[in-house]
């Protein structure tokens, strides 16, 4: 099969069609922003944690201590 002088010429046109395709964009690409900064640095997450361990060993402390204070030793 002989490669004609048009067939070159469309498949160079194309790949250059492709090529500045890929290209063209990137020339007037803007650098981006930078990202913005943490609104938390980890310690409110750490304190919500303490506080809900904190409350749940206050009600296990109510729920525990009347078994204690019950003036009749049934356990």
């Amino acid at each position: 099969m002989a490669v004609t002088r048009a067939m070159l010429m469309t498949t160079m046109v194309v790949m250059l069609a492709v090529l500045l395709t890929i290209v063209c964009p990137r020339v007037q690409a803007q650098s981006f922003a930078p990202a913005p900064a943490p609104a938390s640095d980890g310690t409110s997450i750490d304190q919500g944690i303490a506080y809900a361990l904190m409350i749940g060993a206050l009600l296990l402390t109510y729920l525990i201590h009347p078994l204690d204070a019950f003036p009749y030793g049934l356990f």
